[in-house]
């Protein structure tokens, strides 16, 4: 039988995405900066209204039942849509607004990009804040539950699941082979033979495999893994004093070439490059603080 809406109190949704998140009643209550008995209220609450227990005891900690689980997504794109539905006609004034926005991203995007729009937003919005994540294994759950306003990934990465979400594209970057400045072996170039005897050092960026380790698995370049990193950034600083071999995107490795003592040459194949995209939900793409994100990220990117 369908629930008339007038007789639900929809604040019960904001308990219930907190215990859903949470799933324990006390840091709940933290979260939503109320006391732990009122949370308990609220939670018997909405076991009455769902005719679930919703969060039950497994040992010392609470679990989610299976309606709670299939609840969990729907509830924050629930809320989402709400938080649109309310904020999408009210004016930014980046001067004063005090928002907060959340971008996952890797260092990598973080060092070439948006460190450059984070100072920039210092002086334009100096009461917004900008959160930077890394990204996720499944790349747009943030954006589908509401925890992220954008999602910066290479669009080769995603594939077609990335076309459920309004993209736009940054920049353009391609593959260089790096090695330590005082490499005891190899010259200007680097032949194929080379690349495949010497060890590699892994940079997936928390993704792995990486994009171009899955080119050379495409066609067959054997290469072999000595060391690894989820970290872009700190991969070329590994580099010094062994006769490891990374690839790395051109942008990254120029730009930390002097401080990290290394040298870049070109693969001895060829490597597709990679297109960055900047993904959200279509709920934020009438939103005038997005608009001003997304805008003042794509002017950057512009000038690279």
């Amino acid at each position: 039988m369908r629930m008339k809406l007038n007789r639900i109190d929809l604040n019960l949704l904001v308990g219930l995405d907190a215990l859903l998140s949470e799933r324990s009643v006390s840091r709940a209550a933290k979260q939503l900066s109320v006391g732990q008995p009122a949370m308990s209220g609220t939670l018997s609450r909405l076991r009455k209204l769902f005719d679930d227990p919703l969060l039950v005891r497994d040992g010392s900690s609470m679990t989610l039942t299976p309606l709670a689980e299939s609840l969990t997504y729907l509830v924050h794109d629930i809320l989402g849509s709400i938080e649109t539905l309310v904020t999408v006609r009210a004016p930014f004034d980046a001067a004063s607004d005090t928002r907060t926005f959340t971008i996952h991203a890797s260092d990598y995007v973080t060092l070439v990009l948006l460190r450059s729009f984070v100072r920039a937003a210092t002086g334009e919005a100096p009461n917004v804040r900008i959160n930077i994540a890394p990204p996720q294994t499944n790349y747009f759950d943030p954006l589908r539950e509401a925890r992220a306003d954008l999602v910066i990934i290479p669009r080769e990465i995603v594939g077609h699941v990335g076309t459920a979400y309004v993209s736009a594209s940054l920049f353009t970057d391609r593959h260089v082979c790096v090695v330590a400045a005082d490499h005891p072996v190899v010259g200007e170039t680097m032949s194929r033979e080379q690349f495949s005897a010497f060890p590699h050092l892994s940079a997936t960026g928390g993704i792995p495999p990486s994009f171009a380790e899955t080119q050379f698995d495409e066609i067959s370049l054997p290469f072999r893994i000595e060391a690894s990193t989820t970290s872009y950034v700190a991969a070329p600083f590994l580099l010094e004093g062994t006769e490891m071999v990374a690839v790395l995107y051109e942008r990254l490795a120029r730009a930390l070439h002097r401080s990290a003592g290394i040298r870049l040459l070109e693969p001895p194949v060829s490597l597709a490059p990679i297109t960055e995209m900047m993904y959200w939900h279509p709920r934020h793409s009438d939103d005038p603080g997005h608009r001003w994100l997304r805008h003042g990220i794509r002017r950057l990117a512009e000038q690279l």
